[in-house]
């Protein structure tokens, strides 16, 4: 399978060292093509990653017949207008989170996937990762109980990073980090029943640390943080009335710690060895290719839809709205 990477940023080069490394392993990918705005950018990525072919510009890449899959790493605000290219081009897509901007861009890019019957899907990796499995057999093996409350953070000091900050690319924590703790928090509660949100809105007008709480009818709660002016320890916290577990690093999750009620240790558990983790979306998205599905099952559309219709409700309570929407 021959990928064609558009972009060629920080993410973009840890996903090409990845299908480099997944080549050399003997793996059936490969690192095929790169395209970028910047033709400087675009051959220079290339020569480290030894990449076949650079391209300056999108479109001059997708009219390559020997592209097979395109994985799109440029800003959220692109994501939309770059799904909808490749669909011109039949390019089934690997699209960064977050997918799209917001909901209704979501909703009308995988309508037109699913009628030109092109695969789509979010590259979410956490929702890709083994250890997710790890997490819900935990939880339903009863190790912790009944788990009835959930915190997840997850914050960087990346506000100056002209992405993060710039109302034009959909910047903000929410779209970056905070998707994470969302995703997090649903991959073991489900679907919320009512949000609460808040930010503190940066200079810029887009949110620069966020503070969200998840309800279910039930009494379940999940409360979760994230930002972009600081670092955090990233851990996710799943509370049982029997104990609780702890998770390292919500956004590449590699030890599980289980807890007893007097907050001993129980039990440890690692993820296995991987190269960077980004490698099991690879592998969900070549399957899906090769068994003619239009979805991945570990990111179907429908979950998309609805983590994009989650953000858009807590933007709005947030007060934060881009300038092209």
């Amino acid at each position: 399978m021959n990928i064609g990477i558009l972009g060629a940023g920080n993410i973009a080069a840890t996903m090409a060292e990845t299908i480099r490394q997944m080549n050399i392993a003997g793996e059936d990918v490969a690192l095929y093509a790169v395209a970028s705005r910047d033709e400087m950018k675009a051959t220079s990525f290339a020569a480290r990653f030894g990449i076949h072919k650079a391209y300056t510009g999108y479109e001059n890449l997708l009219r390559d017949s020997g592209v097979d899959l395109v994985y799109i790493a440029t800003p959220h605000s692109c994501h939309y207008a770059q799904i909808l290219l490749c669909l011109k081009y039949n390019k089934p897509v690997l699209c960064e989170k977050a997918f799209t901007a917001n909901a209704d861009q979501a909703r009308k890019a995988l309508m037109i996937a699913n009628l030109k019957k092109v695969p789509v899907t979010e590259a979410i990796w956490t929702r890709y990762m083994p250890i997710r499995q790890t997490i819900q057999d935990i939880i339903e093996s009863g190790e912790i109980g009944e788990p009835r409350t959930l915190t997840a953070n997850l914050s960087y000091n990346i506000w100056d990073n002209e992405r993060i900050h710039n109302p034009e690319l959909a910047g903000g924590a929410l779209l970056d980090v905070g998707v994470y703790t969302l995703n997090f928090a649903e991959m073991v509660f489900g679907h919320p029943d009512r949000v609460q949100a808040s930010c503190t809105m940066g200079e810029t007008g887009v949110d620069e640390s966020d503070s969200i709480t998840l309800h279910y009818k039930d009494g379940r709660m999940a409360v979760l943080t994230a930002g972009t002016r600081v670092m955090s320890d990233r851990q996710g916290i799943v509370y049982g009335d029997e104990g609780y577990l702890v998770v390292d690093n919500i956004n590449n999750p590699h030890h599980i710690t289980v807890f007893d009620l007097s907050r001993q240790v129980k039990a440890t558990y690692d993820a296995p060895q991987q190269i960077s983790g980004y490698e099991y979306q690879i592998r969900s998205m070549h399957r899906t290719i090769e068994e003619g599905r239009l979805e991945c099952p570990e990111m179907p559309h429908k979950e998309t839809v609805h983590m994009m219709e989650l953000m858009d409700a807590i933007r709005m309570q947030m007060g934060v709205r881009y300038p092209f929407e």
